[in-house]
């Protein structure tokens, strides 16, 4: 077989790519390899999985060579690249019982031979036979953001993924929650013939897909395609029905104080709000005080001290006075988003950020649990109205639910003892999910302490790989 060349350059960046999928704690061994194919017309592929994920790649310029596939371990072509220079290239050639890959070394030629594994039990990468459709800039743009928001709850596995809706065909929505906040981007109009759910995946993120040319989706009942210039994206579809996003968003009309930021002042504003004290490491809760035609962020050191308030006097607005806490974090979001638009409905309701099709619906804190230590009396009083639960009503499906809410406030004697009894409800449900936010926090820890466990592998394994090439070297 005449050797398949791959230059180093290019070669370093496609395995960049296909590490997005690849994973070493893969079970089955083709898992950890990378398919390398020429075509008839000397186009170079690499191609890897995990078998819910399949990244090609096209190698920028053809090749000589009659058409030809390989089997090449991962960690060996990474460990070749990490050891050759920019504008150096390797060769691949296959014998009968191994392949040998030659690279440079010294100024002479250093080989590495691999058994040899079957390239058909290489998993088949889906062709999905439906017309590309092509995504405008502005549209990848808002792609991203919707995915940005999406969960990473694995027991919320339907809003893992971002959601392309196209049920109403005059007005299509691109759509990211985990329930606590809600990203919906419409003003756009896309020739599918059904709504697709795309898991999150970091390969969609990063910056060489992202700026390699336009974006074209295309999609069947199982399968989603996202291809740039030179790289394609096939993924398996969430198969679960997503929620109707559309009943946690408030009804705009019904807004009652309205605030916008010129937009020239949002990276100041960011900047400030990262600036400003954080007493709670949990939902790192923010105040929104709108008094006497201005805006107050509120936020304290500890959760013992008074709220400082800090006034915006860049925002302007018109409506009634209103308090309402959120995570600072999510209001981040917003703004980066270039959302500049606040419309305000009561203490208890979303809030809706919004500018140019796009929105950004976050729960509200609830102000109880930030403590109440001594603040200033509209806090206190604001805080009475909130931790109020209404009367319970049967609610219609809400994918956001999972609130971060507080701890439920004693009923008082006159309250019903069904009031009672939702109130428990309510107070162990949210203990429970402190519980798993405890879980989320440890499962964290050990994943850090994995990856470094896998750096120290990864160390040795490179050693292994030097003292390999240097017993195969032929001089």
């Amino acid at each position: 077989m005449k050797p398949i060349v791959l230059p180093i350059a290019e070669l370093k960046a496609a395995l960049t790519g296909l590490g997005k999928v690849i994973t070493p704690k893969a079970i089955l061994p083709l898992l950890k390899h990378v398919k390398i194919d020429r075509t008839a017309d000397g186009w170079i592929t690499l191609t890897g999985t995990d078998l819910d994920h399949f990244i090609t790649v096209r190698f920028e310029h053809p090749t000589e060579g009659p058409p030809a596939t390989v089997l090449v371990p991962y960690d060996q072509l990474l460990h070749t690249v990490k050891s050759c220079g920019k504008g150096e290239q390797i060769r691949i050639t296959t014998h009968p019982e191994n392949l040998a890959i030659q690279f440079s070394l010294g100024g002479q030629t250093g080989e590495t031979k691999i058994k040899l594994l079957p390239v058909t039990e290489f998993p088949v990468t889906p062709r999905l036979n439906h017309e590309s459709v092509p995504l405008p800039a502005h549209l990848r743009q808002s792609f991203h953001e919707a995915m940005s928001c999406t969960s990473t709850d694995a027991t919320r596995y339907v809003l893992n993924g971002t959601f392309i809706d196209v049920r109403n065909s005059k007005a299509n929505y691109l759509v990211g929650t985990d329930g606590k906040h809600l990203y919906s981007a419409n003003s756009f109009t896309l020739p599918l013939k059904q709504s697709v759910l795309i898991p999150s995946h970091k390969f969609l993120g990063w910056k060489d897909f992202l700026w390699d040319g336009e974006w074209q989706i295309k999609s069947n009942e199982e399968w989603v395609q996202i291809s740039s210039r030179r790289w394609r994206f096939v993924s398996r579809q969430i198969p679960d029905k997503y929620p109707d996003w559309q009943v946690a968003v408030p009804d705009p009309t019904q807004a009652k104080t309205h605030l916008t930021l010129p937009p020239d002042q949002l990276e100041a504003v960011i900047q400030l709000i990262q600036r400003l004290p954080n007493h709670d490491t949990q939902f790192h809760t923010l105040g929104m005080q709108w008094k006497s035609n201005t805006l107050n962020l509120l936020a304290k050191p500890s959760a013992e001290e008074p709220w400082l308030h800090i006034p915006l006097e860049a925002m302007k607005g018109q409506g009634p006075e209103v308090t309402i806490f959120l995570d600072r974090r999510f209001l981040i979001k917003a703004l980066q988003f270039g959302l500049h638009h606040i419309s305000l409905f009561d203490e208890r309701s979303p809030l809706r950020l919004h500018a140019q099709g796009k929105q950004l619906i976050i729960m509200p804190v609830r102000s109880d649990k930030v403590g109440t230590s001594p603040q200033p009396t509209p806090i206190r009083k604001m805080e009475t109205t909130t931790a109020a639960l209404p009367k319970p009503q049967p609610p219609p499906p809400n994918p956001m639910l999972n609130r971060p809410n507080s701890d439920a406030p004693e009923a008082g004697p006159s309250a019903p003892v069904l009031d009672e009894a939702l109130n428990l409800c309510n107070l162990l449900r949210d203990r429970f999910q402190d519980g798993l936010n405890q879980i989320r926090d440890l499962a964290n820890k050990l994943k850090l302490l994995q990856r470094e466990q896998k750096t120290s592998a990864r160390e040795m394994s490179s050693v292994r790989s030097t003292l390999r090439t240097l017993q195969g070297l032929k001089l």
